[in-house]
């Protein structure tokens, strides 16, 4: 959808003059005619595959952080604990990973103290399958926005692909702290965090485009979506370094979108192992493939959204 600006608007009609002069029409109405319209607001459909609009999402930017604002404070409202259930999560799953993966398996951490390996790749992986979980039931769950006024449809995916960077922001310094704790000092990839925080956003979206579109028509796809977070996890390298993978399996690995976000991420972050440069690259197609195609796709349908829901 589009909207368009129509200025050719009817002047506002006028009191007929008095025939017989101003004396006999009487006393003069208490307040004016209201002024006529400068314009009206016209919606119209999307033309062809091409017609993105996204000059739209941003005139909405006050409906994007108000929705950002809604997600981040209903997620701790009434509960005990509050921003703190933003650490338990991650602080428990590293326990049991160390204990599990660190001490009894004894996978390898290329030479990072198993805690902060795991840590570091446990934070963009909890924002990931958060932000995608919400992002997939996003249009599903504003059904009763979605049907009674008109906005572009992105704002919703988007809203809940922010709103996710405040859990983010809190356990970062708790990565700080851990590497304090373990003398880990970072190295100019730091500089490099942002593009890979950037990098996981795109891939959460890119997704959630695609599974938001069709939730809203197979509503299996909310019910899927947890068991294959579950399993993806172990496919991706956050109990484990990306170097015990085979050589010959590598390009197929990194089909994974995730493989270059997360080793990216560590080695920005802890400066110890750099990632294999053609697996990031691989990655890196891959997430913009899916999110080019995402775009698309869920500008071209959001149109019927308020009907099938």
């Amino acid at each position: 959808m589009s909207l368009e600006t129509d200025p050719a608007v009817p002047a506002a009609p006028t009191a007929p003059a008095s025939p017989t002069g101003d004396a006999a029409a009487g006393p003069a109405p208490s307040s004016p005619l209201p002024a006529p319209c400068s314009h009206r607001t016209i919606i119209v459909p999307p033309k062809g595959w091409l017609s993105l609009n996204l000059g739209e999402v941003w005139r909405y930017r006050d409906l994007l952080s108000m929705l950002v604002w809604r997600d981040f404070s209903t997620r701790y409202r009434q509960t005990i604990l509050g921003v703190g259930w933003a650490l338990i999560r991650p602080i428990f799953s590293v326990v049991v990973f160390t204990v599990i993966f660190g001490h009894v398996a004894k996978l390898p951490s290329d030479g990072i103290p198993y805690p902060l390996f795991s840590f570091a790749a446990m934070m963009p992986w909890l924002y990931f399958s958060t932000a995608l979980a919400n992002a997939t039931n996003s249009v599903v769950l504003s059904q009763g926005l979605l049907t009674k006024v008109y906005f572009p449809r992105l704002v919703l995916p988007l809203a809940s692909i922010a709103s996710g960077l405040g859990d983010f922001a809190i356990q970062f310094v708790i990565l700080i702290g851990l590497m304090l704790w373990y003398g880990v000092a970072p190295t100019w990839a730091v500089l490099l965090v942002p593009l890979f925080i950037l990098e996981c956003m795109v891939v959460s979206l890119a997704l959630g485009l695609w599974l938001t579109a069709l939730n809203v028509k197979y509503r299996d796809i909310g019910q899927i979506v947890p068991f294959v977070v579950q399993i993806w996890m172990y496919l991706t390298p956050i109990v484990y370094a990306s170097s015990i993978v085979p050589q010959r399996y590598r390009a197929l690995y990194s089909l994974n979108p995730l493989v270059g976000v997360i080793d990216g991420f560590r080695w920005a972050m802890l400066g110890q192992t750099a990632p294999s440069w053609s697996m990031l690259a691989i990655s890196s197609s891959v997430v913009l493939l899916l999110f080019l195609t995402g775009l698309f796709y869920f500008r071209r349908v959001e149109q019927t959204f308020a009907d099938i829901i």
